[in-house]
Protein backbone atom coordinates (compact mmCIF):
# COMPACT_ATOMS: atom_id res chain seq x y z
CA UNK A 1 0.00 0.00 0.00
CA UNK A 2 1.18 3.67 -1.06
CA UNK A 3 1.45 5.50 2.81
CA UNK A 4 -1.48 8.26 2.73
CA UNK A 5 0.47 11.14 2.08
CA UNK A 6 1.35 13.96 4.39
CA UNK A 7 -0.65 17.03 3.55
CA UNK A 8 -1.90 20.40 5.25
CA UNK A 9 -4.76 19.99 7.69
CA UNK A 10 -8.03 19.30 6.02
CA UNK A 11 -6.73 18.58 2.40
CA UNK A 12 -9.15 16.54 0.56
CA UNK A 13 -8.04 12.87 0.29
CA UNK A 14 -8.44 10.79 -2.97
CA UNK A 15 -8.90 7.10 -2.82
CA UNK A 16 -7.07 4.55 -5.55
CA UNK A 17 -8.89 1.03 -5.89
CA UNK A 18 -7.13 -1.41 -8.14
CA UNK A 19 -8.48 -4.12 -10.16
CA UNK A 20 -8.27 -8.18 -10.21
CA UNK A 21 -4.63 -9.22 -9.96
CA UNK A 22 -3.42 -6.06 -9.68
CA UNK A 23 -1.68 -3.40 -6.64
CA UNK A 24 -1.23 -0.39 -5.74
CA UNK A 25 1.60 0.10 -8.09
CA UNK A 26 -0.56 0.99 -10.67
CA UNK A 27 -1.61 3.98 -9.50
CA UNK A 28 1.75 5.17 -8.48
CA UNK A 29 2.47 7.45 -11.05
CA UNK A 30 -1.46 9.02 -10.78
CA UNK A 31 -1.39 9.08 -7.14
CA UNK A 32 1.93 10.94 -6.89
CA UNK A 33 0.23 13.79 -9.21
CA UNK A 34 -2.48 13.95 -7.19
CA UNK A 35 -0.36 14.16 -4.14
CA UNK A 36 1.60 17.09 -5.38
CA UNK A 37 -1.44 18.64 -5.90
CA UNK A 38 -2.16 19.23 -2.60
CA UNK A 39 -4.69 16.32 -2.00
CA UNK A 40 -3.89 13.22 0.51
CA UNK A 41 -3.47 9.87 -1.46
CA UNK A 42 -3.96 6.45 -0.66
CA UNK A 43 -3.81 3.57 -2.84
CA UNK A 44 -4.15 0.08 -0.86
CA UNK A 45 -3.73 -3.15 -1.47
CA UNK A 46 -6.65 -5.62 -1.17
CA UNK A 47 -5.83 -8.22 0.74
CA UNK A 48 -3.68 -10.51 -0.50
CA UNK A 49 -2.63 -8.41 -3.31
CA UNK A 50 0.55 -7.55 -1.91
CA UNK A 51 -0.58 -7.35 1.21
CA UNK A 52 -0.73 -9.41 4.14
CA UNK A 53 -4.04 -11.05 4.84
CA UNK A 54 -6.42 -13.38 3.19
CA UNK A 55 -8.03 -12.64 -0.57
CA UNK A 56 -11.88 -11.81 0.25
CA UNK A 57 -14.22 -13.36 -1.88
CA UNK A 58 -16.85 -10.72 -2.86
CA UNK A 59 -17.40 -7.39 -3.76
CA UNK A 60 -19.27 -6.81 -0.89
CA UNK A 61 -16.32 -8.06 1.82
CA UNK A 62 -13.99 -5.66 -0.20
CA UNK A 63 -16.06 -2.68 0.34
CA UNK A 64 -16.40 -3.31 3.56
CA UNK A 65 -12.50 -3.48 4.24
CA UNK A 66 -12.07 -0.56 2.12
CA UNK A 67 -14.26 1.31 5.13
CA UNK A 68 -12.55 -0.37 7.61
CA UNK A 69 -9.39 0.82 5.80
CA UNK A 70 -10.43 4.77 5.58
CA UNK A 71 -11.37 4.29 9.61
CA UNK A 72 -7.73 2.97 10.29
CA UNK A 73 -6.47 5.98 8.68
CA UNK A 74 -8.74 8.59 9.75
CA UNK A 75 -9.74 9.04 6.59
CA UNK A 76 -13.82 10.76 7.30
CA UNK A 77 -14.50 11.49 3.92
CA UNK A 78 -13.00 10.96 0.41
CA UNK A 79 -12.62 10.56 -3.17
CA UNK A 80 -13.20 7.01 -4.28
CA UNK A 81 -11.29 6.05 -7.84
CA UNK A 82 -11.78 2.46 -8.82
CA UNK A 83 -10.81 0.66 -11.73
CA UNK A 84 -12.03 -2.89 -13.21
CA UNK A 85 -13.15 -4.71 -9.88
CA UNK A 86 -11.91 -1.93 -7.94
CA UNK A 87 -14.85 0.30 -9.32
CA UNK A 88 -17.68 -2.38 -8.35
CA UNK A 89 -15.90 -1.95 -4.49
CA UNK A 90 -15.35 1.62 -4.75
CA UNK A 91 -19.55 1.53 -5.90
CA UNK A 92 -20.63 -0.58 -2.87
CA UNK A 93 -18.78 1.47 -0.56
CA UNK A 94 -20.17 4.43 -1.89
CA UNK A 95 -23.34 2.87 -1.09
CA UNK A 96 -23.13 1.87 2.03
CA UNK A 97 -21.71 4.66 3.45
CA UNK A 98 -22.61 7.56 1.11
CA UNK A 99 -21.82 10.51 3.73
CA UNK A 100 -18.47 9.38 3.67
CA UNK A 101 -17.60 9.41 -0.57
CA UNK A 102 -17.26 13.02 -1.37
CA UNK A 103 -16.76 11.87 -5.47
CA UNK A 104 -16.91 8.44 -7.21
CA UNK A 105 -15.06 7.52 -10.26
CA UNK A 106 -15.37 4.32 -12.24
CA UNK A 107 -12.59 3.54 -14.54
CA UNK A 108 -12.92 0.45 -16.84
CA UNK A 109 -16.11 -0.70 -14.89
CA UNK A 110 -19.13 -2.59 -16.32
CA UNK A 111 -22.26 -4.11 -14.33
CA UNK A 112 -23.14 -6.65 -14.88
CA UNK A 113 -19.10 -7.74 -14.99
CA UNK A 114 -19.51 -10.70 -16.81
CA UNK A 115 -16.76 -12.95 -17.08
CA UNK A 116 -16.65 -15.97 -19.52
CA UNK A 117 -16.60 -19.23 -18.20
CA UNK A 118 -13.25 -19.98 -20.99
CA UNK A 119 -11.40 -17.52 -18.61
CA UNK A 120 -13.00 -18.59 -14.99
CA UNK A 121 -11.53 -22.18 -15.90
CA UNK A 122 -8.21 -21.15 -17.00
CA UNK A 123 -7.80 -19.05 -13.99
CA UNK A 124 -8.61 -22.16 -11.90
CA UNK A 125 -6.54 -24.82 -13.95
CA UNK A 126 -4.01 -23.08 -15.41
CA UNK A 127 -3.26 -19.68 -13.64
CA UNK A 128 -0.40 -18.72 -16.07
CA UNK A 129 -3.06 -19.19 -19.15
CA UNK A 130 -5.00 -17.21 -18.01
CA UNK A 131 -3.23 -14.25 -17.35
CA UNK A 132 -1.38 -14.42 -20.51
CA UNK A 133 -5.26 -13.69 -21.62
CA UNK A 134 -6.18 -10.95 -18.95
CA UNK A 135 -2.93 -9.10 -20.27
CA UNK A 136 -3.55 -9.38 -23.88
CA UNK A 137 -6.88 -8.15 -23.65
CA UNK A 138 -6.19 -5.37 -21.37
CA UNK A 139 -4.43 -3.05 -23.88
CA UNK A 140 -4.78 -2.20 -27.69
CA UNK A 141 -3.17 -4.38 -30.24
CA UNK A 142 0.27 -4.11 -31.01
CA UNK A 143 0.90 -2.34 -27.36
CA UNK A 144 3.51 -4.75 -26.80
CA UNK A 145 6.04 -3.08 -23.83
CA UNK A 146 2.66 -2.57 -21.74
CA UNK A 147 1.02 -6.15 -22.73
CA UNK A 148 4.57 -7.77 -21.08
CA UNK A 149 4.51 -4.91 -18.25
CA UNK A 150 0.79 -6.25 -17.07
CA UNK A 151 1.55 -10.24 -17.42
CA UNK A 152 4.80 -8.88 -14.87
CA UNK A 153 2.44 -7.74 -12.20
CA UNK A 154 -0.11 -10.04 -12.33
CA UNK A 155 2.72 -12.99 -11.93
CA UNK A 156 4.36 -11.20 -9.45
CA UNK A 157 0.89 -10.78 -7.33
CA UNK A 158 -0.13 -14.22 -8.22
CA UNK A 159 3.06 -15.61 -7.09
CA UNK A 160 2.83 -13.62 -3.64
CA UNK A 161 -0.47 -15.72 -2.66
CA UNK A 162 -0.73 -19.72 -2.36
CA UNK A 163 -4.53 -19.30 -3.91
CA UNK A 164 -6.04 -18.92 -7.11
CA UNK A 165 -6.34 -15.18 -6.52
CA UNK A 166 -7.25 -13.92 -10.12
CA UNK A 167 -9.92 -16.62 -10.14
CA UNK A 168 -11.14 -15.65 -6.81
CA UNK A 169 -11.05 -11.75 -8.35
CA UNK A 170 -13.07 -12.64 -10.99
CA UNK A 171 -15.31 -15.20 -9.69
CA UNK A 172 -15.98 -12.31 -7.16
CA UNK A 173 -16.88 -9.46 -10.30
CA UNK A 174 -19.08 -11.79 -11.74
CA UNK A 175 -21.17 -12.89 -8.51
CA UNK A 176 -21.95 -9.34 -7.80
CA UNK A 177 -25.15 -8.90 -7.89
CA UNK A 178 -26.09 -5.57 -6.37
CA UNK A 179 -24.75 -2.77 -9.09
CA UNK A 180 -28.00 -1.37 -10.07
CA UNK A 181 -29.28 -0.92 -6.28
CA UNK A 182 -25.80 0.39 -5.41
CA UNK A 183 -25.96 2.97 -7.84
CA UNK A 184 -29.16 3.94 -7.36
CA UNK A 185 -28.23 4.80 -3.48
CA UNK A 186 -25.00 7.07 -4.11
CA UNK A 187 -25.38 10.65 -3.50
CA UNK A 188 -22.23 12.05 -4.88
CA UNK A 189 -20.81 13.17 -7.83
CA UNK A 190 -19.94 10.09 -10.25
CA UNK A 191 -17.58 10.21 -12.94
CA UNK A 192 -17.80 6.99 -15.93
CA UNK A 193 -14.48 6.82 -17.66
CA UNK A 194 -14.09 4.33 -20.35
CA UNK A 195 -11.55 3.22 -22.57
CA UNK A 196 -12.35 3.18 -26.24
CA UNK A 197 -10.73 -0.20 -27.38
CA UNK A 198 -11.34 -1.75 -23.74
CA UNK A 199 -12.46 -5.30 -25.04
CA UNK A 200 -13.19 -6.70 -21.26
CA UNK A 201 -15.54 -4.13 -20.00
CA UNK A 202 -17.02 -2.64 -23.00
CA UNK A 203 -18.44 0.56 -22.51
CA UNK A 204 -21.39 -0.82 -24.50
CA UNK A 205 -22.21 -3.44 -21.58
CA UNK A 206 -22.17 -0.42 -18.97
CA UNK A 207 -25.77 0.42 -20.11
CA UNK A 208 -27.40 -0.88 -16.70
CA UNK A 209 -25.15 0.65 -14.76
CA UNK A 210 -25.11 4.12 -16.05
CA UNK A 211 -29.17 3.94 -15.97
CA UNK A 212 -28.82 4.01 -12.42
CA UNK A 213 -26.34 6.12 -11.59
CA UNK A 214 -27.60 9.57 -10.43
CA UNK A 215 -26.24 11.87 -13.86
CA UNK A 216 -22.76 10.56 -14.27
CA UNK A 217 -20.38 12.58 -16.50
CA UNK A 218 -19.21 10.23 -19.08
CA UNK A 219 -15.97 10.33 -20.48
CA UNK A 220 -13.54 8.55 -22.73
CA UNK A 221 -10.12 7.59 -23.24
CA UNK A 222 -8.32 6.14 -26.42
CA UNK A 223 -7.44 2.82 -24.72
CA UNK A 224 -7.78 -0.43 -23.66
CA UNK A 225 -9.15 -2.20 -20.17
CA UNK A 226 -6.13 -0.78 -18.43
CA UNK A 227 -6.52 2.83 -19.40
CA UNK A 228 -4.43 4.45 -16.71
CA UNK A 229 -1.45 2.77 -18.32
CA UNK A 230 -2.30 3.14 -22.15
CA UNK A 231 -3.48 6.73 -21.73
CA UNK A 232 -1.71 8.15 -18.62
CA UNK A 233 -2.29 11.79 -18.67
CA UNK A 234 -5.88 11.89 -20.49
CA UNK A 235 -6.92 10.21 -17.43
CA UNK A 236 -5.24 12.13 -14.98
CA UNK A 237 -6.90 15.46 -17.02
CA UNK A 238 -10.42 13.63 -16.92
CA UNK A 239 -10.11 12.82 -13.09
CA UNK A 240 -8.69 16.43 -12.26
CA UNK A 241 -11.16 17.72 -14.60
CA UNK A 242 -13.92 15.78 -12.99
CA UNK A 243 -12.48 16.55 -9.03
CA UNK A 244 -12.22 20.42 -9.70
CA UNK A 245 -15.85 20.81 -12.04
CA UNK A 246 -17.65 18.93 -8.76
CA UNK A 247 -15.93 20.84 -6.27
CA UNK A 248 -16.98 23.97 -7.81
CA UNK A 249 -20.65 22.96 -8.41
CA UNK A 250 -21.00 21.61 -5.06
CA UNK A 251 -19.63 25.18 -3.23
CA UNK A 252 -21.82 27.09 -5.49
Amino acid sequence: MTPSQPTAPGAPAIVFLHGALNDHGVWTALSGRFAAQGWRTLAPDLPGHGAAGTPLASVEAMADWLLATLDSQGIAQAALVGHSMGSLVALEAAARAPERVTHLALLGSTWPMKVSGTLLKAALEDEGAAIDMVAGWSHPPGADERIEASRALMRRVAAANPVHLLHNDLAACKAYANGAQAAGAVRCPVLFLSGAQDVMTPPAGATALLAALPDPVLAQVDAGHQLMADQPEAVRAALADFLGTSAQRQSS
